[in-house]
């Protein structure tokens, strides 16, 4: 998975310490404090922040005496004007030091590891990475984030789990630690303040892709953590923050050089992010998926990438001799159950039920979907042909899933869980073969008809492109959105077969099933028999296209 690995070296600060080593040489304070107005003036003319400058602003931001509007002007004018190295670093610092720092016994120096993503789709790596690295001998004290833009967030899927509890005082982590050796938890008014809300107004003030904000953004959690090592996976694609893979390469060198002036080690990998990342999207989903990853089986790409990430932290920090021995390990504490053990026991540590915990990491994945969030209304959509799908954007799924509420429109807006795809395909020399599978829906309260059209753009199949545009119709719910997307998917023309509604036995949800039928415009072509639903592993390119079925989880 990883195009590339870039690494810097610096000696982990020590616990408490966030000068850093390169902490010499950097902006000297400005003797006298400008107001944030001013301050905003000189960012947007493109000038140079002082270390004053940037430690007022931050202050400003904790103590509530900056305005929304100062807040969202000030990322908007860094989004524009960037900043330079020495800003980077102080902007890092100062959000660093505008909470309480983690201090660990000194046994745990070299355990203490951890890995982040700059964001995707489907991206679930640190539900699986963390506890297993927790299973070969290190200590992760993961500070992660919400949902960015299209992009999904860690404690959201999380908290598709009834019961976890994403907020811990820094006394709380460290008893997570020594039980279960791994914790995910958020920023709080105790650990890195500033950037909790600065994160937020990222998200709704479209400066998400901005690289200094991400490079402090990043850091700031992982520098009071105390590490001895830390991965990055840098995305970049169609779907990722950075399309352009040099964009992607600036951000990584970045993120190296401003770790080493910290004096934090630091890795960075380039992964593409065209496609979703294994074959789930959506918060309750992905939760299902990672746990059938740590169970030994999930889908290939997720598995490669948790082990490569993993053998890069373990070869940094010491714990194997080489970055393959590391992904070894990696790959041995999936297989053997050990990752699955440790995540068992971070669910019950941050207020899971433990019998829900243990249901959860020992019942089959039939089980494990009735515990999780699901939605009232199913939808399921039959492949018109036999066919083979070759390639499922990740970006328009993930546009459609923001608009119909997986994703935020404003800051602290609340998710709907269990809505979410599944399109159940596996990837084979970068084409997608089609395996059936679902999508979480659930009702909106409103359109998703322009999230979905850009899939014309960007999907495929093996019937012909039509002669003019599809004609794109209103969506008035979530099913509807998802029927539409994947009509305009399909590339396909013609009138929809039958309707037919079926109640769940045994007080079960709903279902409504509509077979769709069509034939392309240009040859009206006999129709298609329809294939049952076949295994969802193991199958090879030229079999039956897949169903895209839209099932889906009780609205949170």
């Amino acid at each position: 998975m990883a195009a590339s690995m870039t690494v810097g070296t610096g000696a982990p600060p020590a616990p408490g310490d966030l000068s850093g080593e390169g902490s010499q040489g950097l902006l000297d304070p400005s003797p006298e404090p400008k107001q944030l107005p001013e301050l905003i003036r000189i960012k947007r003319d493109g000038g140079r922040l002082s270390e004053a400058d940037i430690r007022g602003f931050v202050a400003a931001v904790v103590n509530g005496s900056a305005q929304g509007a100062q807040i969202g002007a000030m990322l908007m004018a860094i989004r524009l004007q960037g900043m330079d190295l020495e800003e980077t670093s102080v902007l890092t610092q100062a959000l660093a030091q505008s909470g309480q720092q983690l201090e660990w016994p000194e046994a745990w120096h070299q355990q203490l590891v951890d890995k982040h993503s700059t964001g995707g789709v489907g991206d679930k790596v640190s539900l699986v990475l963390a506890p297993a690295l927790a299973a070969c001998g290190c200590k992760v004290p993961m500070i992660s984030g919400r949902g960015l833009g299209h992009t999904g967030g860690t404690l959201d899927k999380l908290e598709s789990i009834p019961g976890f509890n994403v907020t811990q005082s820094p006394e709380q982590m460290q008893a997570l630690l020594e039980q279960a050796g791994c914790c995910i938890v958020g920023q709080s008014e105790q650990l890195v303040p500033a950037d909790g809300i600065l994160y937020a107004a990222r998200d709704v003030t479209a400066t998400v892709d901005s690289l200094p904000l991400i490079t402090a953004s990043i850091l700031s959690k992982k520098l009071v953590e105390g590490l001895s090592a830390l991965v990055i996976d840098v995305k970049f694609g169609g779907a990722a923050v950075f399309p352009n893979q040099e964009q992607a390469r600036e951000l990584a060198r970045t993120l190296v050089d401003v770790g080493a002036s910290l004096g934090l080690r630091v890795a960075a990998a380039l992964t593409a992010m065209d496609k979703p990342l294994g074959r789930c999207v959506g918060n309750a989903l992905e939760v299902e998926e990672a746990l059938l990853c740590m169970d030994g089986a999930g889908p290939p790409d997720l598995r490669d990438l948790v082990t490569t990430l993993g053998g890069a932290l373990l070869w940094l920090s010491g714990h194997a001799g080489t970055q393959a021995q590391g992904a070894a390990r990696v790959a041995a504490a999936l297989d053997d159950g050990s990752a699955l053990g440790r995540f068992e026991r971070m669910l019950a540590a941050q207020g899971v039920d433990p019998g829900l915990a243990r249901a959860l990491c020992s019942g089959s994945p039939a089980e494990r979907r009735q515990l999780l969030p699901r939605a009232q209304e199913q939808e399921e959509l039959l492949a018109p042909a036999d066919g083979t799908v070759e390639l499922v954007r990740a970006l328009p799924l993930a546009l459609v899933l923001h608009e119909l509420g997986a994703g935020r429109s404003r800051a602290g807006e609340p998710l709907r869980l269990g809505w979410a795809p599944n399109c159940w395909s596996t990837w084979v020399r970068g084409c997608a073969v089609g395996h059936p599978g679902s999508a979480c829906t659930g009702t909106a309260p409103r359109s998703a008809a322009r999230s979905a059209a850009p899939c014309r753009r960007h999907s495929y199949s093996r019937t012909a492109r039509p002669s003019r545009p599809l004609a794109l119709r209103r969506a008035r719910s979530a099913a509807a959105a998802i029927k539409l997307l994947c009509r305009e998917t399909l590339w396909v023309l013609g009138s929809p077969g039958r309707e037919r509604r079926d109640r769940g036995r045994g007080g079960g949800p709903s279902r409504r099933t509509r077979d769709l039928r069509w034939a392309p415009p240009s040859a009206q072509a006999p129709r298609a028999r329809q294939r049952p639903c076949p295994s969802a592993h193991g199958q090879l390119r030229g079999t039956p296209a897949p169903w895209l079925r839209a099932c889906g989880a009780h609205d949170t």
